[in-house]
């Protein structure tokens, strides 16, 4: 459900949260701009979007909640991150759009716990970690106890696809490029119902912007989905508090009434 059963993605995923266990904390590494042996920026430490793209990747007002819980679940309102105007939606698939916004409480994959895909993992509101090597750097995110890891070196095409997809990186002068391909398509882009298919292909750009700040750009594309490629850019902060460090946020349990509460026997007398 959360992951590929596929037994070198666990392996993999086994090992990934180890180092990232072992990694230390952000205020360790908070004078960012030093740089490894190998000449390039150094992207270590955690990070944090703050902006409301997790509700909308486009300009959107405030809106309401389910009512019975007042303003606690209502969104906030917020400017689109979109560089190229609003999402280039096929009819079709602007319709599909639309009817899952209408079921947004019950059918978003976050409601549900699920790996949150890409590029949902950097701007949802939780922290996640970078731990930079020369061949591979790796991505720790406090939701869900997502992980990625950023191949640097060669690597065969992935078996499956999976949630969080198969990364592929390369440096253009400072910036870290990501080639991310082998996505299920079960991920939304946010709570409003912007979904994907399993044709997605997205690029990200991380560059370093100062000590504290990352500029994040990913360029989506889907021919079955939209009209053309589309890109979204925001900064990514660093968190400055002293010995910071993620949390678990594994929220399996409380998915659990949203997902198999149907299933519950009646109790008898």
């Amino acid at each position: 459900m959360y992951t590929s059963k596929h037994p070198s993605v666990l392996v993999c995923c086994a090992l990934v949260g180890a180092l990232a266990a072992w990694a230390q904390p952000a205020a360790a590494q908070s004078t960012a701009q030093k740089t490894p042996g190998d000449g390039r920026p150094s992207l270590n430490g955690i990070w944090q979007a703050l902006n409301t793209a997790n509700w909308d990747l486009e300009a959107h007002a405030p809106r309401s909640g389910p009512s019975q819980f007042g303003a606690l679940f209502a969104t906030p309102g917020g400017p689109s991150v979109i560089v190229d105007g609003p999402i280039p939606y096929k009819p079709a698939a602007q319709a599909k759009r639309e009817q899952l916004r209408a079921k947004r409480w019950t059918e978003d994959p976050e409601a549900k716990c699920y790996m949150p895909g890409v590029p949902r993992a950097n701007y949802m509101p939780f922290p996640f970690q970078i731990v930079q090597g020369t061949d591979k750097i790796i991505m720790v995110y406090e939701f869900a106890a997502a992980v990625r890891v950023v191949n640097l070196d060669k690597v065969p095409e992935s078996p499956v696809d999976t949630w969080m997809g198969l990364s592929v990186g390369r440096w253009e002068g400072q910036t870290l490029v990501v080639d991310v391909k082998a996505l299920n398509g079960e991920a939304w882009f946010d709570r409003a119902g912007n979904f994907q298919s399993d044709s997605l292909h997205v690029v990200e750009r991380y560059t370093l912007r100062g000590p504290d700040a990352l500029d994040y750009e990913a360029t989506i594309e889907d021919p079955t989905l939209y009209t053309r490629p589309w890109t979204i850019r925001m900064p990514l902060y660093r968190r400055l508090e002293k010995d910071f460090q993620l949390g678990e946020f594994k929220c399996v349990e409380f998915s659990e009434e949203l997902l198999y509460g149907d299933l519950r026997k009646k109790p008898t007398r």
